[in-house]
């Protein structure tokens, strides 16, 4: 039997601080949107081969934020608040600051989106906004662009992503009320078309993280989780990721799922 060793995700602020240090300056106007984003590729390269040495075969991508993880989800499906859009409709990287911080060295100022604690624990993310009869499109590649990076390496790689129920569950609604899950139909596509490009890169597992499992969950919302994972399954193997607390509550939802690992 090959065991294979693999983590969740590494931190990502660096030994002396060098993101956050590298975010301050750009915010400042210090230093330029080259020189934050070379920072980002050389933390990245560093941690991977960190990992490699300390014998990891499957070296997680996507565990990487200029932010927080949930904020790079709704970035990639296209999730921006109408008051932090570019005037042209392009995502890039001061979108996201300006969601997450209300400003960013270019474009306009506005009112930062929630902050509130991921799960049990003081970390922060930025909450999801949804509004009745949104659409969702991939709209920001930083998952797609890490692996090549890996890859170009010569790692072997798992990307990591957050789990389409537990996002949704994350969000508050804004302005009509209406039930979110009823969007989750809305971005599978685009779970659907991240999971291709992965496969087009020669990909072979995909770590989910689904940490909504560990709540007591209204009915509706265990129900979602089989058709998400109808919709995700068939194209390369999934592990599907829980933490902070037990699965025993819902155990027979999480067995009835088409997924290959599960991580508790």
């Amino acid at each position: 039997m090959t065991i294979i060793n693999h983590t969740l995700g590494f931190p990502r602020i660096g030994l002396r601080r060098e993101l956050k240090k590298a975010q301050e300056s750009y915010w400042a106007g210090n230093t330029s949107r080259e020189e934050l984003l070379a920072v980002g590729r050389e933390l990245r390269a560093r941690h991977w081969e960190q990992q490699k040495q300390a014998g990891i075969d499957l070296l997680p991508v996507g565990d990487f934020a200029w932010y927080d993880h949930v904020l790079t989800t709704s970035l990639w499906l296209g999730n921006v608040p109408a008051r932090h859009q570019n005037k042209d409709g392009s995502v890039d990287i001061d979108t996201l600051f300006r969601i997450g911080r209300g400003r960013a060295p270019t474009g306009e100022p506005a009112a930062a989106a929630e902050m509130t604690k991921w799960f049990n624990t003081n970390y922060h993310y930025i909450v999801p906004e949804f509004v009745k009869g949104q659409r969702f499109k991939l709209s920001w590649t930083q998952l797609l662009d890490e692996v090549d990076e890996a890859l170009a390496l010569g790692h072997k790689v798992k990307p990591v992503l957050l789990g389409p129920v537990t996002y949704l569950w994350l969000g508050k609604v804004k302005g009509e009320s209406f039930d979110r899950l009823n969007l989750l139909h809305d971005i599978l596509p685009v779970y659907q078309q991240v999971l291709a490009e992965l496969v087009k890169r020669g990909v072979e597992w995909v770590q989910i993280d689904e940490p909504a499992l560990v709540l007591e969950l209204p009915q509706a919302w265990l129900d979602a989780f089989k058709p998400a994972y109808a919709a995700l399954s068939g194209q390369l193997k999934l592990l599907l990721t829980t933490y902070f607390e037990g699965i025993t509550d819902n155990l027979d939802t999480i067995a009835a799922l088409p997924v290959q690992g599960l991580h508790v």
